[in-house]
């Protein structure tokens, strides 16, 4: 196998390269909805993995943004592959990159998305861009870039599946958390929106004519909310409420957007139950609820597996001169698809950073380099063991 101080050597050398390609895709504006933006990101992607000799394959959406697919197993290989996941979308709208470029301000990069998860993008492709320069034959190791993962990847979800399958191990190029540390396990979500129906009438001269879906709702939010337990990890959100036309008209309509984070699979079922007998309780005669669920992301749990993916991974890390350390995450992501399956997933692998969502958005931008270089040595470790 290849010397693993090339490995790091190789990465030191490119350090520039890797800021290049942070800067070009985060100032690509690529939230979900925004297919010509993804698909952008996307063919910035494939254009610098075939630059680098890494066979591609693009999948086409009609809607939603391309997927693509990086491999560089050896030609016959039946080794069990190594799994790099990413995500292309972000939460900004277009516009947000103009507003809001790629900048270093001291030890810091910032910018729409450059942790969540651009940064991770770009490790991903160096990784792989690496590993196939130093192992001409190649290596068991494929990448999966998708497209719309900040709504729970209703696009993407088969396809990681597919990918997941008879994979050795996944690395989530989530970012680090602000600690530092990697994400070892994080909670289940389901995303839901309930619709409410009533009767509008004029709230002063036919108010008992009217049904208030706003008070209907209002009542079930009051249930929902008290489902919470945080003793047992698990949270129920109202998020977004929209409903009635005017101050004195009783509301015809109102609807809510709401979730389910729960860290026990066991919870889950048990809890979305609950959260049905609210929805179809009638608190105001007459109203009518519809629930929709919207999106779901799974769980991840650390299993023993996992626990060893994460001792290679931090060997890895010491080899390199660096420690990144465990820790549980109440946030989602497509981590839980393959854990699902049964794959040891380690998620958090891209650089450190925090303020995901929101203008102060940041990673720590030396890390780049090193999530980078504990990767490749993670993979290369793994890969080795027989």
């Amino acid at each position: 196998m290849i010397s693993e101080k090339m490995v790091a050597a190789w990465f030191e050398r490119r350090r520039s390269d890797m800021v290049d390609l942070l800067r070009d895709l985060v100032n690509t504006d690529s939230h979900t909805h925004d297919k010509a933006g993804v698909d952008h990101v996307v063919d910035q992607i494939r254009n610098f993995l075939e630059t680098a000799g890494v066979e591609t394959r693009l999948i086409e959406q009609e809607v939603a943004g391309n997927l693509l697919h990086a491999d560089i197993r050896p030609a016959g290989s039946n080794a069990a592959p190594v799994l790099l996941l990413g995500h292309c979308d972000t939460v900004f709208p277009k516009g947000e990159a103009a507003r809001r470029p790629f900048q270093i301000v001291g030890a810091r990069a910032y910018g729409p998305g450059v942790a969540d998860m651009k940064g991770g993008l770009v490790i991903n492709a160096f990784v792989l861009a690496s590993l196939k320069a130093l192992t001409p034959d190649g290596l068991p190791v494929r990448a999966l870039f998708t497209s719309d993962e900040e709504i729970a990847s209703p696009v993407s979800r088969d396809e990681i599946t597919r990918t997941s399958r008879n994979v050795r191990a996944v690395f989530n190029a989530e970012p680090g958390r602000p600690s530092g540390n990697v994400t070892v396990g994080r909670k289940g979500g389901v995303f839901m929106r309930v619709d409410v129906e009533g009767r509008g009438a004029h709230s002063g001269s036919h108010f008992t004519y009217g049904i208030s879906a706003v008070e209907e709702l209002a009542r079930k939010i009051i249930g929902l909310h008290a489902l919470t337990d945080l003793d047992k990890g698990v949270t129920v959100n109202v998020g977004v409420v929209k409903g009635g036309l005017t101050l004195n008209t009783v509301a015809p309509s109102a609807s809510a957007e709401f979730e389910l984070r729960y860290v026990d699979a066991r919870h889950r079922d048990e809890y979305m139950a609950r959260i049905e007998k609210i929805i179809a309780t009638e608190h105001v005669q007459s109203a009518s609820a519809k629930l929709t669920v919207t999106g779901e992301f799974l769980p991840l749990v650390q299993t023993d597996a996992a626990k060893a993916i994460y001792r290679i991974y931090d060997s890895a890390a010491a080899a390199v001169g660096v420690h990144f350390g465990e820790e549980f995450s109440g946030g989602c992501s497509d981590a839980g698809i393959p854990c699902s399956l049964g794959v040891p997933t380690l998620c958090g692998t891209g650089p450190v950073g925090g303020g995901a969502h929101t203008v102060e958005e940041y990673i720590e931008i030396d890390t780049l380099l090193t999530r980078a270089q504990t990767l490749a040595v993670a993979i290369i470790r793994l890969l080795e063991e027989r």
